[in-house]
């Protein structure tokens, strides 16, 4: 059994300082909370970043379907949020996460698994 996620709180002044794009999204880095790797890369507007402080699971807006969706909610491979930081220039989301199953839909572990080499 999983333990209940503390609910996130966002004030009208940080959500004032964040930085959202020309189409109204900030990037999410998200991270798992306990091995520090990156997982995934997707994007939130004001909605879906209020959707996830209030659940404790991710939701994102799908740039290209034009809708939100909450990680997990077809694979089961929710992420649960355990804290949410933004940078320097508050134009960048981290969201740490406790991660179940693959955060890929690739069934990779995260879905940075593809490496660039360098020619030699």
């Amino acid at each position: 059994m999983t333990k209940p996620v503390e609910k996130i709180q966002i004030t009208p002044r940080t959500l004032n300082q964040l930085k959202f794009d020309k189409d109204g999204l900030i990037p999410a880095v998200i991270q798992d909370y306990r091995t520090k790797d990156v997982l995934m890369l997707g994007y939130m507007n004001i909605a879906s970043l209020k959707k996830t402080l209030k659940s404790g699971k991710t939701c994102f807006w799908s740039r290209s379907r034009r809708e939100f969706w909450v990680k997990g909610m077809t694979s089961g491979h929710f992420q649960f949020v355990k804290e949410v930081a933004y940078d320097c220039d508050c134009d960048t989301l981290l969201i740490k996460v406790r991660q179940i199953g693959s955060a890929c839909h690739t069934m990779q572990k995260s879905c940075f698994y593809r490496k660039i080499r360098q020619a030699k």
